[in-house]
């Protein structure tokens, strides 16, 4: 198992690298609007985890899942050169350009799919032993906490290399300026607005500026030259990634090795399962599927409207991390949060469902799944009541930006990737577990993409989240996914008794 987890572990260091940039990048590399970059978010989140059924169908066909998720590995490394490859800005041709990005992001996304899922399956095959089946969760929850390792270093890999290149040609980092540059150019610019960009182009070229225009151009170039140099970080992570699989490819079972060997053996077939409880297997494995997409609805949020909420609302100046050569300051160091706190937090989560199992009151999976939607509310919840009083996105935009002032404390949404975190721990590691021991034998490759894709749906919605954040009170945004998780938190205890006798 560990040798799978390294393996995962580069390549989420990789695809975090990605994730902590790709929102903000496609709005300053190409201009967009949260709505359309939410939309191109949405649909690419979306395609990671729908393909990964095309990539369990294939696995369970030929049965030869390292070589499919070795096949994903080197995909996925080849997306990233697509994207990473730096290209001028502003763009000279925008349906150009953006298609090539998104070519790049779909490379990913189906190297992703032939990737994650079969891992997944593939560590499940591990507990199949019976001596093993007793720790199957807490095997599950520490794979998904040591995969998360890679996942914190790569925001401030992706933030140090982008900010390293600004400085480089002597600029400073702002948040603001993409945006405004981007206005400027287009001529969209109010007064307030057109005087904030004035006064940031002299404040991070520490000078003054006689041609705003040259130097709109200059800094979305250089800015986003940075950005496209971060992704080749990813490149690097994915070549670790694939030579730690190569060398411990022996080491996971090979299902169509020993479907082989029992083809070529006068032993017993193995009796196939009842249709009748593959039907019942299926049908508890969907209805959980339909539960987590409002999950995901949700969580995922952590890359669109929450790092737009970074940018715009949050006083990231508090978190600056002096590197001598760079500074690690951005809206992206947030990111990082979230697999931090995997990392610490995993081994409370295990002790406590430890302790509680040696008293025989471990909650089943079904139920925590339910709670892990109810932890997953309140965090939304925190971030509802201390947005309540902030303006508009549309007014923040005609001020040229969030006047230091009168933004929030990094604090709020540290606080708020830490329940998060709990409730992630509740539902995607124990729901992978579940998965991998309802699933009938012939589809767990099937199932644990039937999981993804549940992921993937509620991926696709994310785009809501985008313009929501765009067109109403920010407070009232977040109250929507509190309402969301707690209806789907009664929809699932509702049905935990069912889940469990199938579990069974």
């Amino acid at each position: 198992m560990i040798s799978a987890a390294l393996a995962n572990m580069g390549e989420r260091f990789g695809f975090y690298t990605m994730m902590a940039i790709l929102t903000l990048f496609i709005s300053a590399k190409f201009g967009l609007d949260e709505t359309t970059t939410g939309i191109i978010y949405s649909i690419f989140y979306a395609l990671i985890y729908v393909l990964a059924l095309v990539g369990g169908i294939i696995a369970d066909k030929t049965k030869n899942y390292k070589g499919t998720i070795l096949t994903g590995i080197i995909m996925m490394a080849v997306g990233y050169v697509i994207i990473g490859y730096p290209t001028p800005t502003p763009v000279p041709h925008l349906g150009l350009y953006l298609a090539l990005t998104c070519v790049g992001l779909f490379v990913i996304a189906f190297g992703n799919g032939l990737f994650k899922g079969n891992l997944q399956a593939v560590v499940g095959q591990m507990f199949d032993n019976p001596k093993y089946e007793s720790v199957r969760d807490r095997g599950f929850q520490i794979f998904y906490m040591f995969i998360n390792i890679g996942g914190f270093f790569a925001p401030f890999f992706a933030i140090a290399v982008r900010n390293w290149w600004l400085q480089l040609h002597n600029f400073a980092y702002n948040e603001k300026l993409p945006e405004l540059c981007h206005g400027f150019i287009k001529g969209t610019l109010g007064t307030e607005a057109l005087e904030s960009f004035n006064l940031l182009a002299t404040e991070v070229s520490q000078a003054p500026v006689e041609d705003l225009g040259a130097f709109a151009n200059e800094y979305l170039n250089v800015f986003n030259t940075g950005f496209h140099y971060a992704f080749f970080v990813a490149i690097v992570a994915m070549l670790i990634s694939l030579v730690v699989f190569i060398v411990n490819k022996n080491k996971f079972p090979d299902v169509k090795k020993q479907v082989e060997e029992a083809a070529g053996t006068d032993a017993p077939k193995v009796t196939k399962m009842e249709v009748a409880e593959i039907r019942k297997r299926v049908m508890a494995l969907f209805a959980v599927f339909g539960i987590v997409i409002f999950f995901w609805f949700s969580f995922h949020q952590n890359g669109l409207t929450l790092t737009y909420f970074a940018k715009d609302y949050t006083d990231v100046s508090k978190i600056n991390i002096d590197l001598g050569f760079t500074k690690i300051i951005g809206a992206e160091i947030f990111q990082s949060a979230n697999p931090l706190f995997v990392v610490l937090l995993t081994f409370v989560v295990v002790g406590l469902f430890s302790w509680l199992n040696k008293k025989g009151k471990e909650p089943s999976t079904p139920k925590k799944i339910a709670i892990g939607m109810g932890i997953a509310a309140f965090a939304y919840l925190i971030m509802a009541i201390f947005s309540y009083n902030l303006p508009l996105l549309s007014e923040v935009k005609e001020m040229g930006g969030l006047p230091q002032a009168l933004k929030v404390t990094p604090a709020l949404l540290i606080v708020t990737y830490l329940i998060l975190t709990i409730a992630e721990l509740f539902i995607s590691p124990l729901g992978l577990s579940f998965v991998s021991k309802v699933a009938p034998p012939h589809m767990q490759g099937l199932m644990q993409g039937g999981w993804l894709t549940a992921t993937a749906v509620g991926n696709q919605l994310l785009f809501i989240g985008a313009i929501m954040y765009k067109n109403i009170p920010i407070w009232l945004t977040w109250s929507v996914f509190v309402v969301v998780c707690l209806i789907s938190m009664i929809v699932m205890a509702s049905m935990v008794k069912w889940l469990e006798k199938v579990a069974e």
